[in-house]
């Protein structure tokens, strides 16, 4: 697993050309847009010109969303996923060609229409823009390339921005020449490299496009809410947005009120946040083990809020000096810490943001997946025009400074962040067992990426070491997976809502208490019968010596229930190995404690096998491949 890395994607044609496209479209929206205020400069339009198009260029950019995303949906969802790449960079060429036209006649007119296009454009690209990633890349991939994704988007944004707001100032009385060839030239960039991108099929080809804007909006909204988990997850989405828009558009003022800089000054504290997003997104991968971990959301939402009221405390007031340049305010006493506030927040930012989207593509149908997207960018579009209205409400009539906004908007995150976890625990769970897991053990996978099937049903066969078992499996397997385990380990203080909030199947022997086990068996049969992975430990219980005790032959009985209804299920074996001895086992508790640990990070492998077919699958040819797996070492 250590031989792993995220940027292999970024040398691969599945994914490259791909990456390259939606982050030249996000460097080329950036550019067109400050290349604008760039313009108006130019001209040396008054000051409400300036208010008017400030407040108008994000309402033009936004309506799209509410207007075409339905559509946009239901056209991501019917098409080849590759030829509407193309067909979304051909109309960009054709809107930055107008966008052109109104640079070179400096016709303002003419470029709030082209921004308009702009946000149609965007709008039919975000669907496909997320929902090809799971077709394209495998479950353990998903987190890294949500990842890559991210800190593209972030950094061409930021990029962008630059890059806009130096065309007039390099080019001078060139400005409109420039920036008219400068976007035309991305959108043809763009459309040349999408030709390269491989052909993706359609979620749902058969899809009949509704038109009625109203209606599938609706409908759309509604598939994101079919799942508890990804309803929420779509909100927190939402919530990102809501966060990101409040903090940046206090940015500009904040950079020159209160840390006493200039246009240069919001552009560096703009940097800091984008380099956090950049650097949290790329790390979610690392963190999670290649899994969709949103145990990592918590800690990011909880992590935003700490570092926006430190923001708070480091700057409450006015600055004391103004017209800082970007070196003077780095020399300044007291900024470094406003700085690292500001990584800090994009640091979270990305732990948070990237989990959510790598839980909304692997748990939504593939079929409606681009509609789950469009029905999450309707809800985006509308927290985004909330921040901005609460925004300026705060400020303009509550009188409320900018650090007073930064310190609700902190605790705020937290009380959204704390209802998000308490309507869905899995948040929460996923949290404390990834925390338990990360910190007690250094994990070594062989074969899980090769051997566990990436879909459909599987059953997972392995040995049983100690309580923490199902919770280490759980941090190594791509997918979700329902863990059959000893009722009285589910009933553990503590871990019992770990296990129960994770949908473990708690199982007894049939002397012991055949109601319980006749039930287990039923829910493994209805998991089995929905494609879902079920993980047993066979010996029925804790090793009590370190060996592998004799598989029981509950797992024939499940593999003929599964053949009954005319399933076959592939067995995957699996063994843990070096979890003997640790203070989770049984070695060492005679005296009815756990063992205290040698030491913490301890080193843990898990090695599957290559799969075996359940039509010739029996309890001692699962001992013996899980045996074999495991070697001599406990």
């Amino acid at each position: 697993m250590s031989g792993h890395s995220q940027f292999d994607l970024l040398k691969q044609r599945r994914f490259l050309p791909y990456f390259v496209v939606q982050s030249l479209g996000a460097f080329n929206d950036n550019v067109y847009r400050q290349a604008i205020i760039g313009l108006l400069a130019y001209m040396a339009v008054g000051s409400s010109q300036m208010g008017l198009y400030a407040n108008l260029a994000p309402a033009i950019f936004i309506l799209p969303y509410f207007l075409f995303s339905a559509t946009a949906g239901q056209i991501a969802e019917k098409l080849e996923k590759q030829r509407l790449i193309v067909i979304t960079t051909t109309m960009e060429i054709a809107v930055m060609s107008l966008a052109a036209l109104g640079f070179l006649l400096q016709s303002m007119p003419i470029l709030l229409v082209a921004l308009f296009g702009t946000g149609m454009q965007s709008t039919l690209f975000g669907p496909v823009k997320y929902s090809i990633l799971p077709s394209v890349l495998k479950p353990e991939e998903l987190t890294g390339g949500n990842g890559l994704v991210e800190m593209g988007t972030s950094l061409s944004i930021l990029i962008g921005m630059i890059f806009g707001g130096l065309i007039f100032q390099v080019a001078g009385e060139h400005g409109p020449q420039v920036a008219a060839v400068s976007v035309i030239l991305m959108a043809i960039a763009g459309n040349t490299v999408a030709r390269r991108i491989p052909k993706v099929d359609a979620g749902d080809p058969s899809l009949k496009v509704d038109w009625n804007i109203l209606r599938e909006s609706w409908r759309i909204w509604q598939l994101t809410r079919r799942q508890l988990a990804v309803r929420n997850a779509v909100l927190g989405v939402s919530w990102f947005w809501f966060v990101g828009t409040v903090l940046t558009a206090q940015l500009p003022v904040y950079a020159e009120t209160n840390l006493g800089g200039t246009q240069n000054l919001y552009i560096f504290a703009l940097a800091l946040f984008s380099v956090g997003v950049g650097i949290g997104s790329m790390s979610c991968e690392k963190l999670s083990g290649r899994t969709v971990e949103i145990g990592l959301v918590p800690m990011g939402a909880f992590g935003v809020s700490a570092f926006l009221l430190d923001l708070y405390f480091a700057r409450p007031g006015q600055a004391l000096a103004h017209g800082l340049s970007v070196m003077q305010f780095v020399e300044a006493a007291g900024s470094w810490r406003i700085m690292f506030d500001l990584v800090g927040i994009g640091l979270f930012t990305g732990f948070f943001v990237v989990p959510l989207f790598a839980l909304i593509q692997s748990r939504s149908p593939k079929h409606e997946l681009a509609r789950v997207i469009s029905g999450m960018n309707i809800q985006n579009a509308m927290f985004i025009v909330a921040a901005a209205v609460i925004g300026l409400a705060l400020q303009r009539y509550l009188g409320w400074t900018i650090p007073q906004v930064f310190l609700a908007l902190a605790i705020a995150n937290t009380l959204v962040a704390i209802w998000i976890f308490t309507i869905v625990p899995e948040f929460f769970m996923r949290f404390l067992s990834w925390a338990m897991v990360r910190t007690l053990y250094r994990l070594k996978l062989h074969g899980i990426e090769k051997h566990v099937p990436d879909e459909g049903a599987a059953l997972l066969v392995c040995n049983h070491v100690s309580y923490m078992d199902a919770l280490i499996l759980s941090a190594c397997i791509p997918r979700p997976a329902r863990f059959v385990m000893y009722y009285k380990i589910f009933n553990i203080p503590v871990m019992r809502w770990i296990f129960r909030t994770a949908k473990a199947i708690p199982i007894a022997g049939a002397r012991e208490n055949p109601e319980i086990m006749q039930r287990a068996f039923d829910a493994v049969d209805a998991a089995l019968a929905e494609g879902e992975l079920v993980c047993i430990f066979p010996e029925g219980a804790l090793t009590r010596d370190g060996s592998i005790a004799p598989f029981k032959s509950g797992v024939e009985k499940i593999l003929e229930r599964a053949a009954a209804r005319g399933q076959t299920v592939p067995v995957v074996p699996l063994a843990l190995k070096n979890m003997w001895g640790s203070m989770w086992s049984k070695r060492d508790s005679r005296l009815g404690r756990m063992r205290v640990p040698r030491r913490l990070r301890a080193h843990v492998e898990v090695v599957a096998g290559e799969p075996v077919d359940g039509g010739i699958a029996t309890a001692a040819l699962l001992e013996d491949k899980v045996r074999t797996l495991r070697g001599a070492d406990a």
